[in-house]
């Protein structure tokens, strides 16, 4: 038996191809390249940029009415003095974890099917957190002052709690967002290069010409392209861990019953990869759908972050049930009435909320017919969206709620200008990932290049002996 009929047996029982409908280098650029490169969008990307924007611009409006009111405006009081804000920062974080996730860990694996989706997974990223720099910029309260947390020589000759959490969150994030921007950019150089020769217009052959950085393609730019991104992939694939497990610190170095856990910094990640992706899932299955891309973002990439979604998914899962046998198991009577609260307190209904979106729901991806169900599975990744979301509240209002002294009880009643910031935080992702979709190339087109068979060096000899045989 020759090596090529050995070939072809194994790829009979190999998994389906990645990219569907047999496309060449050619038609892979065109199919990509095209959407940014319309004179107009269609009319749907003006409704839903007219949609976003606008609640986009309520965010900023609510917050130069909160800059010039005071957070009384919140729902925030004593004990709750962390409300929506901290929830929606700690919310948008964890979105931007599947991004890195799929580009650096994944790269760094050899899994080809990443290449499909890594760019706009980078890019939700890079707008996420984006969305979680705002609040807790503006939940200090005294927001011209808000350079006492940066670490620089100040009037006060006072610097910054360097043991405090909330200053490592500084760095932690920014040095994420840096390497995300960098790793994401550095992929987009090829394409943009693309885009820059096939461009109509002067100015438009300018603009592209200066951010692809003089590439021409050549083996030496190919050589340091490949070095530069492997770099940038090991140096994200430590933040993966590192920056949710340095927000979970926020809580897991107080004392409070519910936050004191050493069980956070992985059980923060593990859902922060599971909502992530969920949001990946989301954003692939409109993008696919709206910009004909379905033979690149195929049913086999949809059903492998189905996968991940379910292996995350019961992580979380666990997490719930070990911080239950924990308090349990400690003794710690404030520990127990605590979680016993979370499911039956006043607040149990956003407890269950949370329990059936992120634990039970998911489960229905162990059967290939819903895994592989587009309405299935977006209906899932919407629920585990809303899900991690009440997550995330339940962890912060739960626990402050009720604290040590039933005295000082009181309920948490969000107003109307938290629901407009967090409507906004939404309005202000989708705008930029509208416009990312519209200025710049979503699919990472010399990467899908590299995972079709003719990127293989031996296809054509392979090709040219079945002709051959016939």
């Amino acid at each position: 038996m020759s090596v090529f009929e050995q070939r072809a047996q194994l790829a009979q029982i190999q998994e389906p191809p990645l990219i569907e409908g047999n496309p060449t280098f050619h038609s892979i650029t065109e199919d990509v390249s095209s959407i940014a490169e319309r004179p107009k969008p269609p009319k749907m990307w003006y409704i839903l940029m007219g949609i976003s924007s606008f609640f986009a611009l309520i965010l900023f409006v609510l917050i130069g009415y909160l800059i010039g009111t005071g957070i009384g405006v919140w729902g925030n009081n004593v004990p709750v003095g962390w409300g929506f804000p901290i929830v929606n920062f700690v919310f948008w974080v964890g979105i931007g974890h599947a991004g890195t996730l799929i580009s650096a860990i994944l790269f760094l694996l050899r899994q080809k099917w990443r290449t499909s989706i890594n760019r706009f997974a980078e890019a939700m990223t890079l707008f996420a957190i984006a969305c979680a720099l705002v609040f807790p910029g503006i939940h200090v309260g005294r927001i011209w002052v808000i350079y006492y947390m940066f670490p620089v020589p100040n009037q006060m000759a006072m610097w910054p709690n360097f043991r405090s959490p909330l200053l490592w969150d500084f760095f932690a994030v920014g040095t994420y967002f840096t390497v995300s921007l960098i790793f994401w950019y550095t992929g987009l150089v090829p394409d943009l290069a693309s885009m820059r020769d096939r461009a109509k217009t002067r100015l438009r052959k300018i603009v592209l010409g200066i951010f692809s950085l003089g590439w021409r393609g050549s083996n030496k730019h190919w050589k340091h392209y490949e070095m530069a991104y492997l770099i940038l992939a090991g140096l994200s694939t430590p933040l993966v861990l590192s920056v949710h497990s340095i927000v979970s610190t926020d809580f897991a170095t107080s004392i409070l019953p519910g936050w004191h856990s050493t069980i956070f910094p992985p059980y923060f990640v593990a859902g922060a990869i599971f909502s992530g992706f969920g949001m990946v899932l989301t954003m692939a299955i409109i993008a696919r759908k709206a910009f004909k891309l379905e033979h690149i973002i195929t049913l086999t990439h949809l059903e492998k972050i189905n996968k991940v979604i379910l292996l995350t998914g019961m992580m979380v899962g666990y997490s719930y049930a070990m911080e239950f046998f924990i308090a349990w198991y400690g003794g710690n009577q404030y520990e127990q009435f605590t979680f016993i609260n979370r499911a039956f307190g006043p607040y149990w209904w956003a407890y269950w909320i949370m329990v059936i979106s992120n634990v039970v729901i998911p489960q229905l991806l162990w059967f290939k017919k819903f895994r592989t169900s587009i309405p299935v599975m977006f209906v899932i990744s919407i629920f585990v969206n809303i899900g991690m979301w009440f997550e995330r509240f339940v962890i912060v209002i739960t626990s402050l709620h009720r604290d040590f002294l039933p005295s000082s009880w009181d309920m948490f009643k969000p107003t109307w200008v938290d629901f407009g910031m967090m409507l906004g935080a939404f309005g202000l992702f989708f705008t930029l990932f509208l416009l990312f979709v519209r200025w710049l190339p979503m699919v990472a087109m010399s990467e899908v290049k590299g995972v079709l068979p003719q990127a293989d060096p031996h296809y054509y000899d392979e090709h040219h002996q079945a002709e051959g045989t016939k």
